[in-house]
């Protein structure tokens, strides 16, 4: 599938605030799996321009970032390292698989 595109690159950092967060659940081999949601905002550059950004994330933790995700609260900040796949196989929605997550504190 990656040759068709040229393969490459699929990294996604983005730090956003907890929304939504799904029970953890386990895949049929025992894999822990936990979905959620993080909202984000900021104020980036584009085109020699300031803009407010502001979305909505899917997302997905396996194993080791599930289950500390799972500890989380509505509301807390993180800093999530991933990849971007759509969700499902024949959807065209993109869903965030978070394979690093960091708590971060209110600056």
């Amino acid at each position: 599938m990656g040759e068709k595109c040229g393969g490459g690159d699929n990294r996604v950092v983005l730090r956003g605030r907890l929304i939504e967060l799904d029970i953890l659940r386990h895949t049929p081999g025992g894999v822990p799996i936990l979905k959620f949601r993080i909202e984000h905002e900021s104020i980036q550059t584009e085109g020699r321009a300031s803009r407010r950004v502001s979305c909505e994330v899917a997302a997905v933790a396996f194993d080791r970032e599930a289950k500390l995700l799972s500890t989380a609260q509505p509301g807390s900040l993180l800093a999530i390292s991933g990849f971007l796949d759509r969700k499902g196989r024949s959807r065209h929605q993109l869903v965030l698989h978070a394979t690093q997550i960091e708590f971060e504190t209110e600056k």
